[in-house]
């Protein structure tokens, strides 16, 4: 049994990282909780544009995530700061968090007296949680309890014939080590969603999967446009990739062989071990974004043409088979599957190497994009702002 060191939180629930997460409820809290985490070392933050103006299911999703980012196991604790008169509530956010057993606090920038008042008191907070989880004991787990997410970005030629490939390769020793493998983009299977969806456990799943694809289409309908020129996108394009159906078989080689055991929507919980799928756009920060918030601890992300772009709580290893873009972007690419390509390594070997990069990560290795200081965090945005 392959093992790797995590935190075993009060809910049962392994973490990779121990993170204190700094979470604003609405954009207009975002200044305060920069300041907060400027002066909170190993603190790590998530502003973001929403949190307001929204209704329905656009509301629902931006509290969804919130809440999904604070549960995820690599946060060990939550400090959570709202302005007072926003959407979201922060209290439920609060509340919904706190059910996993882990410290959680809400301060309130109005309740406070303005912004100065608030950082003051939010750094005293924050000061106190992470002395609450600072010696929090590192322990031997299983791989077993890691669910792993699998994106493309920046894709070119090489990342359909070498480095999503050899991903899907790691995806099924970590299905065969007990682990939950997630893959996203919705966008990105157009195409090859037939092949994705024969491998289906059901004829439920293979029609939630063939649902999912038509309600993109009919939004594209709606909008009048059309998604070539977005997707492939004009770098997807100048790296070789004519059209998304090339672009599609691509993709869905991360996920290896396993059986497809069910598809769930955006940022809902990881909902079991096995091969999943994520109804979710194929933006790069949207899409991991979603994935943390449905609690993976690590992402595996394949590029072509170079991305740096990381998260604030999981750690995102970048795969690249281009060996020019491995080079140039050396401070950003952390496993260079070129070799593949020229014959001096087998996809079964590449998919190997990146498997003892997650085991290495998941015991506390830091990513390229963890170095660097990469945490973006985008929500995927539904409906307008009123």
């Amino acid at each position: 049994m392959t093992m790797i060191k995590g935190y075993r939180r009060p809910d049962g629930k392994v973490g990779i990282r121990n993170h204190l997460l700094l979470l604003p409820t609405v954009v207009c809290a975002n200044q305060v909780v920069n300041r907060i985490q400027q002066q909170t070392p190993g603190s790590v933050a998530i502003p973001h544009q929403h949190g307001c103006s929204q209704v329905g299911n656009d509301k629902e999703q931006t509290h969804k995530v919130l809440v999904g980012m604070g549960k995820n196991p690599n946060v060990g604790a939550v400090l959570v700061v709202s302005l007072g008169c926003e959407v979201m509530n922060a209290e439920q956010i609060r509340d919904e968090i706190a059910e996993t057993g882990k410290p959680v606090v809400w301060i309130d920038i109005q309740d406070e007296g303005g912004s100065v008042n608030t950082i003051k008191k939010g750094i005293e907070v924050a000061d106190e949680l992470y002395q609450q989880i600072s010696s929090l004991p590192v322990e031997d787990i299983p791989l077993s309890e890691i669910a792993v997410g699998v994106k493309c970005g920046g894709s070119d030629t090489t990342s359909g014939l070498c480095s999503n490939p050899a991903l899907g390769k790691t995806s099924d020793l970590i299905i065969k080590n007990g682990g939950s493998i997630i893959m996203g983009e919705t966008t990105e299977i157009i195409g090859a969603e037939h092949i994705l969806a024969k491998k289906a456990v059901n004829k439920q799943v293979s029609q939630k999967l063939y649902s999912a694809i038509e309600r993109f289409e009919k939004e594209i309908k709606r909008m009048g446009v059309d998604m070539r020129g977005g997707n492939p996108s004009p770098g997807n394009i100048e790296g070789g990739l004519s059209s998304i159906e090339e672009k599609s078989l691509g993709c869905i080689s991360k996920a290896g062989t396993a059986p497809l055991q069910g598809v769930f929507e955006y940022a809902d919980p990881v909902p079991g071990k096995g091969f999943y799928f994520m109804d979710s756009p194929g933006n790069d920060i949207e899409c991991v974004s979603g994935m943390a918030a449905a609690g993976v601890q690590v992402v595996c992300f394949t590029t072509g043409r170079g991305t740096p772009t990381g998260n604030p709580i999981v750690p995102v290893i970048k795969i690249s088979g281009n060996e020019l873009a491995a080079k140039k972007m050396a401070d950003n690419i952390d496993i260079d599957t070129s070799p593949v390509l020229q014959g001096e390594e087998t996809l079964e070997q590449a998919g190997e190497r990146i498997f003892k990069e997650i085991v290495n990560v998941a015991s506390g290795e830091e990513t390229k994009a963890e170095i660097l200081g990469h945490q973006e965090f985008s929500i995927s945005r539904i409906g307008i702002s009123l």
